[in-house]
């Protein structure tokens, strides 16, 4: 049952970020997102894949790493959206 709910808990964060993703993709609009929470965000998944991978966790380290995935995608286009 544990694995199950961590299992949930690491899909449905893993996925939190992707309506943004999509909204600034579709819209080529980054204004209203804070630069610093995607750089803060990045930080604390990247140490939950690593945190996974000390644990030998796959649910935490699957789940952690798309969510870098994610939000490195946004950080870049963040910086090609960016109006100077």
């Amino acid at each position: 049952m544990e694995t199950i709910i961590g299992t949930i808990a690491g899909i449905l964060t893993s996925i939190s970020m992707l309506p943004q993703l999509i909204k600034v993709l579709k819209e080529k609009e980054v204004e209203n997102i804070s630069h610093g929470t995607i750089i803060v965000l990045i930080c604390g998944v990247a140490l939950w894949v690593v945190y996974g991978v000390l644990k030998n966790e796959w649910p935490i380290i699957l789940s952690n790493g798309f969510s870098v995935l994610v939000n490195v995608t946004l950080h870049v286009y963040y910086h090609v959206y960016k109006k100077n």
